[in-house]
């Protein structure tokens, strides 16, 4: 490969939309190229990029005793429909009708499919099985952005095992785990295993792996003291009790003009501070309005409700609704009295006494409320998104909030699907069993993008040489008869003992091909000028120290190939 015949389109400025550096990266280095929202392509050093990261994950999937597959990206709705999630999964999924008036989507995940598959196991005796394909998904994200981050057509490895029973769901469940392990750390990644909801997948028990990162979308709770990890959509912590004074025996009705929230109250006479208050949010959880009720200082996390209620859809109720349903505007909202609602409340207001909140009466609000005596509470729930410095609940050490970006996601799914698509098997017995099932997916794009979100320098990209487009980079500082001499010989020699390597023999000025080089990321350099030569010497650098040492012509082939081979 000479760099004289590739396609390396670099720039010297990076897109005014590039959010993340990844993103920034990727197209000033020649990568990628935006078709449009969410829709990238992959220029040949990004292909090769990608087909790396997709070798990794192949090469451990495989050692797992995976099978690839390769299913249809477009699915008939009724498949969707079958296992509930059509309306579940909403706008996210492109939906489009063939001609012959047919409803169709383009695959946002496989479950569906893969069970589909799957009706053709019969006996206990074809199990356990892993299942996988690395293949196209679409999702019609409202926001794309950050480059390969978050787009709306992508690359994913998603495999599924099925098991006779939740021992061999957990034993496949655990060795994914550990595969994902190694998968990231052959791709250089400091993933985090951590507690997630599982969501719209469904199951009762999901993992991510979570990779520290500014241009993340998700926060972890973390514990430095104990490893306690879980995405905030899932942690908890543990919180200082608080000893409420004794209360009056009826709640106490009281004029709040102009106030409308939680901090004004707080300083209003005879309000009370966040923590004694209630905050009443009104919420249409599946077309149903429901009252939930949490400690005026915390905030509910929407997930935490979602994953609560089993709902498919939640939103906030309008202004409408609110007065329709309480006689009241928000501000001035409250659940003491309230009959005919479900009302959800947040575990943190549990055994609460001589609490303050809204009368449902614009311009009053009551206080001396008992959660006990005065609330009709339909259920209880952890609601409260969790913040930083709060205890951890393990060891009670503080909890610090981390910025991550999700690298991959496994699930266990349990008997969700065998029910909906009538998975069962025969066991020892003769009877008939559902078949168990776990999910677990890998972004082969978003893991590309993370690498090189958490591998650059100020020069460029510094990919890890396991996925990197080329290991080794030979540029010669002019193309004199010597020189290329130098430099095809042991660039041919490289090639012939399996490194990745491209010359780089361009008319061009040195100062520029270092450059490129730097920019592109290439692990590793080496420089053939007239000077060196005379000594019969090449300089060899690292790209991600920039050390530089002169190394014998003779010795240099075995002092690569043992580098780089040390490396990968």
């Amino acid at each position: 490969m000479r760099w004289s015949n590739l396609f390396v389109p670099t720039l010297r400025e990076a897109p005014g939309d590039a959010e993340a550096v990844s993103h920034a990266l990727l197209v000033r280095a020649g990568f990628i190229r935006q078709l449009h929202a969410g829709h990238y392509s992959l220029l040949p050093l990004g292909w090769r990029v990608h087909n790396k990261v997709a070798a990794i994950v192949r090469e451990e999937m495989d050692a797992l005793g995976g099978q690839e597959f390769l299913l249809p990206t477009m699915h008939p709705a009724s498949i969707w429909k079958k296992s509930g999630r059509w309306d579940t999964m909403g706008e996210i999924m492109f939906r489009l009708n063939d001609r012959r008036d047919n409803e169709m989507a383009l695959g946002i995940t496989h479950e569906e499919i893969f069970s589909t598959v799957a009706t053709e196991l019969t006996s206990y005796k074809e199990l356990p099985q892993i299942w996988y394909q690395i293949q196209l998904k679409f999702r019609d994200e409202a926001r794309p952005k950050s480059g390969l981050l978050r787009v709306r057509e992508f690359s994913m490895k998603d495999s599924y095992s099925f098991d006779i029973d939740s021992a061999g769901l957990d034993k496949a469940f655990e060795a994914h785990r550990e595969a994902y392990i190694r998968i990231f750390d052959r791709l250089k990644l400091s993933a985090m295993p951590v507690e997630a909801s599982s969501g719209a997948m469904g199951g009762n028990s999901s993992v991510e792996f979570m990779v520290p990162c500014d241009a993340g979308e998700d926060d972890v709770a973390r514990c430095d003291s104990c490893g306690y990890s879980a995405n905030v959509e899932k942690a908890t912590s543990a919180l200082p009790a608080i000893e409420d004074k004794p209360g009056p025996d009826q709640v106490e009705r009281f004029a709040t003009p102009d106030i409308r929230t939680i901090e004004q109250l707080t300083t209003f006479e005879g309000g009370a501070e966040a923590s004694r208050q209630i905050k009443t949010l009104v919420m249409v959880i599946d077309d149903e309005l429901t009252l939930v009720i949490l400690r005026g200082d915390h905030q509910l996390n929407e997930q935490k409700l979602l994953d609560a209620t089993g709902a498919v859809a939640i939103r906030q109720a309008g202004a409408d609704e609110i007065l329709s349903a309480l006689g009241a505007r928000p501000g001035s909202l409250g659940p003491v009295g309230v009959e005919g609602l479900k009302i959800i409340a947040d575990e943190a207001l549990r055994g609460r006494s001589n609490m303050t909140t809204g009368a449902n009466e614009d311009d009053w609000h009551v206080r001396g409320v008992s959660i006990e005596r005065d609330v009709t509470v339909s259920s209880w729930a952890d609601l409260r998104q969790v913040t930083s410095g709060e205890q951890c609940p393990l060891c009670e050490a503080p909890l610090r909030l981390v910025r991550c970006v999700e690298a991959g996601h496994i699930f266990k799914l349990g008997t969700t699907y065998a029910e909906k698509f009538d998975l069962s098997v025969a066991n020892a017995e003769g009877a008939q069993t559902p078949i168990v099932m776990g999910s677990y997916g890998i972004g082969i794009g978003r893991n590309m993008a993370t690498v090189a979100e958490t591998h650059n320098d100020d020069n460029g990209l510094v990919w890890p040489v396991s996925v990197a487009p080329f290991e080794v980079v030979i540029t010669t500082v002019k193309n004199d008869e010597t020189s290329m001499n130098a430099a095809v010989s042991i660039y041919e020699e490289l090639k012939r003992r399996r490194v990745d390597v491209v010359l780089d023999d361009r008319n061009a000025r040195a100062g520029v091909k270092f450059a490129d080089a730097e920019l592109v990321g290439i692990p590793y350099r080496i420089t053939i000028g007239p000077r060196a030569l005379k000594e019969n010497e090449v300089e060899f650098t690292e790209r991600r120290s920039g050390e530089t040492s002169r190394i014998g012509v003779d010795q240099v082939v075995d002092f690569v190939t043992g580098t780089v081979n040390d490396a990968r």
